[in-house]
């Protein structure tokens, strides 16, 4: 970045080069949007006496120059319709911030918020209740004009992100009551329901007339296209709005600050960081577009005219993040005034086009750092020496029980690698196995469980680790992807739903898996079965996902790659033998509720993490692997082996503060909000006991396993060169201790 010109004294830090390939269009019905809106929103009662806006705010922000930039190609009457849609939002926000943020009334403001659910019922026909107010009136008569004729896929879909719209608001001012901003991970995810923009999602579908087919909307590929739109809106947002949340109205969810407090930066180092967060995701989003969506299709048989809709939903995504960023720079709700060109010293050329339409045209941003240089980057990734893995003083403050069938569990874990063949095939040996030491993990996990589900657990462990070791050493090395699809259907094939014979096993991972499957799955009803052979696929197409970026050589995004890294971990597997234990007594959607996922998520990013840093040297020198925090990390920030370790250990105690704040904070009010009888609530009490205890049961298998420490390393790959010749200086040494020689056991205080 350039030399910065001085911050003007009305705003805290000068707006930074965007990434932005696509330049915005407008829509040619935007006059007729404009006097519609206007009537409409004061025919609802939004305007003169709502006590939020008068008319001139309505002009001021002008939502439907929004709308035209975001929806540039559909007719009249739909653009009014969707710039409805947004002045009902953008009221609501406007509304809850008068009504019961600054009083910090919760209890009025959850009320508020139920009283809106009757006004979004499945079927637009069925009766709605009076009124009471113009949020109200909106929804009603916006959902009236909208839903009707939309298949309950979309109409489900669209309900769910309304919802999580209207209640994540209470999140916000939870946080607001106890100052508390929240950490980056965090915010990140509950950002994307607070900020709307997987509700404006559905509003793409509905504008250019298409609907996602059902068959896929569930699919990563559309999932991850949701997300990175919604991200990069939201990011975007944060730094227009930084100086009218944070100065005027005392908001805490805003992406600037959350990193100004996190990092301990500068207002301004804060601002540039996220926007290179915001291209990282744009630049997802393309990725993902290009290299996923075409399997996806074919994987699926999706025909042309679903094909047709997935492409002209992916392009209206585009229209509204070139179209939002042009009306951020034009709406007088934003801070968007710059002090001076960052460029004057530019040939022409370079500066790109000037005029309506043309702030995403930034030539510079495209091929310096905000575009093509971190592209190029995320791709050049080499194996390289570092060193032994540096472990810092990890914050846990939970204490370990180990189960005592360990020791019997240690020798039969051993025994069963023998017979399903995993010590056959060069992959792993019995002195490796022995090392590893699965089944001291299992026995931190869960001290409690008989000899017999201590066994299940290991085998599971086991096995997991054995396939992904292979997975990028038999599929990757050679990037035969299409072996990989292969051989992970065969896979599928060995855990059918109905228990019956799978097809015979031509190797160890078939071998093993059809073993824990019957083992596992047999005392399961077919409820529990399917939720969890629906989280072994999850881990399944995890690993396909980390083979498709080790054949580009391609470093994950550091938001995909985290919420990637719950399901490589195994992960869902967790999740769903937990509510299993508890379908009898803990009602789904307490388990869908924010504290929730938010500890879940807590818990499961803490230990992956920590699995990250002790596997750096195994993967960064002797792997040449790209999916490990500390690289992404180092690739992301540009920084060195020190720094990365710095981020990553300040982001895991954050994560395990967060698990803290939600256990004392959160799901007290959850349980409130949800009613919960006493056998729920002590249900999900165990659940937190277990969570303890997984978190702290992986602590001391990494402490004490043979699998990271260099001279293992060294024994385990002396059959094959470790690094190239000429390879780059190792990385300067980082603080804390060098992973020892030795095992040793670990006491959490």
């Amino acid at each position: 970045m350039t030399a910065r010109q001085e911050t003007s004294p009305r705003q805290p830090f000068e707006l930074p080069e965007f990434y932005l390939p696509h330049p915005a269009r407008l829509n040619p019905h935007l006059e007729e949007a404009r006097t519609h809106t206007r009537a409409w929103a004061g025919e609802l009662g939004m305007l003169e006496g709502s006590g939020v806006w008068d008319t001139a705010d309505l002009e001021a922000h002008d939502y439907a120059l929004l709308c035209a930039y975001t929806h540039p190609e559909c007719d009249g009457p739909m653009l009014s319709l969707v710039t409805d849609w947004y002045v009902w939002v953008f009221f609501f926000d406007d509304w809850f911030l008068e009504r019961f943020k600054r009083t910090g009334d919760r209890a009025a403001g959850r009320a508020a918020l139920e009283r809106l659910a009757p006004f979004m019922p499945a079927d637009p026909g069925a009766p709605m209740p009076e009124p009471a107010n113009p949020v109200e009136a909106g929804l009603a008569d916006l959902w009236r004009r909208t839903v009707p004729g939309h298949s309950q896929d979309w109409t489900g879909r669209f309900t769910l992100s309304t919802r999580n719209l209207l209640h994540e608001s209470l999140w916000e001012l939870d946080n607001i009551n106890i100052g508390r901003v929240s950490n980056p991970m965090e915010y990140v995810e509950q950002r994307r329901k607070v900020g709307g923009a997987p509700w404006s999602a559905g509003i793409v579908e509905h504008a250019v007339g298409v609907e996602v087919p059902p068959a896929v909307s569930g699919e990563r590929a559309l999932r991850v296209l949701r997300d990175c739109f919604a991200d990069s809106v939201h990011f975007r947002n944060d730094l227009f709005s930084y100086e009218r949340e944070i100065g005027k109205e005392g908001e805490l969810s805003n992406g600037v600050l959350v990193l100004e407090r996190f990092f301990g930066c500068s207002t301004q180092e804060a601002a540039d960081q996220l926007n290179n967060m915001l291209t990282s995701r744009l630049q997802q989003f393309e990725s993902t577009f290009f290299t996923e969506l075409p399997v996806l299709f074919a994987q699926k048989g999706l025909g042309p005219d679903g094909i047709l809709a997935v492409l002209t939903y992916a392009r209206g995504l585009q229209d509204w993040q070139s179209g939002g960023h042009e009306w951020h720079m034009r709406s007088s709700r934003y801070m968007n005034t710059r002090p001076g060109r960052t460029d004057a010293g530019l040939p022409g050329w370079l500066r790109g086009p000037s005029g309506l339409g043309t702030t995403g045209a930034n030539v510079k941003a495209l091929l310096g750092l905000t575009g093509g240089a971190r592209r190029v980057r995320r791709h050049g990734n080499t194996p390289r020496p570092v060193g032994p893995s540096v472990i810092p003083d990890f914050y846990l403050p939970y204490r370990n029980v180990l189960n005592p069938h360990l020791e019997g569990a240690r020798e039969r874990l051993i025994e069963w690698n023998r017979a399903m063949g995993h010590l056959d095939e060069g992959i792993w040996w019995e002195e490796k196995a022995r090392g590893y030491d699965f089944a001291l993990c299992s026995a931190g996990m869960d001290p409690t469980c008989s000899a017999q589900a201590l066994d299940i657990s290991a085998g599971w462990l086991s096995w997991g680790t054995y396939a992904d070791d292979l997975y990028p050493l038999v599929f990757g090395t050679a990037r035969a992807l299409g072996a990989a699809q292969v051989q992970t259907d065969r896979l599928r094939a060995c855990m059918p739903l109905d228990l019956s014979a799978p097809p015979a096993p031509v190797n160890a991972m078939e071998r093993g898996l059809a073993d824990l499957w019957r083992r596992t799955a047999g005392p399961m009803g077919p409820r529990g079965r399917e939720m969890f052979r629906t989280a072994v696929d999850q881990v399944l197409d995890s690993w396909l996902w980390e083979l498709d970026n080790q054949a580009a050589n391609r470093v994950p995004d550091p938001v995909d790659y985290l919420e990637m890294r719950r399901v490589t971990f195994g992960s869902p597997m967790t999740i769903s033998l937990a509510r299993m234990a508890h379908l009898d007594v803990v009602p789904q959607e307490v388990y869908e509720s924010s504290a929730m996922q938010s500890l879940q998520a807590a818990a499961f990013d803490y230990s992956a993490v920590m699995n990250d840093v002790y596997s750096y040297q195994k993967e960064a020198e002797y792997e040449g692997e790209l999916h490990n925090l500390l690289i992404v990390v180092e690739n992301f920030f540009d920084c060195d082996y020190p720094t990365a370790l710095r981020v990553v250990n300040d982001l895991m105690t954050s994560r395990m503060r967060q698990f803290e704040h939600v256990v004392a904070k959160e799901l007290p009010v959850m349980y409130a909000d949800h009613g919960l009888d006493a056998a729920a609530r002590a249900a999900l009490d165990r659940h937190v006991e277990e969570l303890k205890q997984w978190m702290t049961g992986i602590a001391v298998w990494h402490a004490q396993t043979r699998r990271y420490r260099e001279e293992d390393l060294k024994r385990h790959h002396a059959h094959r060169p470790a690094v190239a010749a000429g390879a780059v200086t190792p990385n300067p040494p980082a603080r804390g201790r060098v992973l020892p020689p030795a095992p040793h056991r670990m006491v959490w205080a």
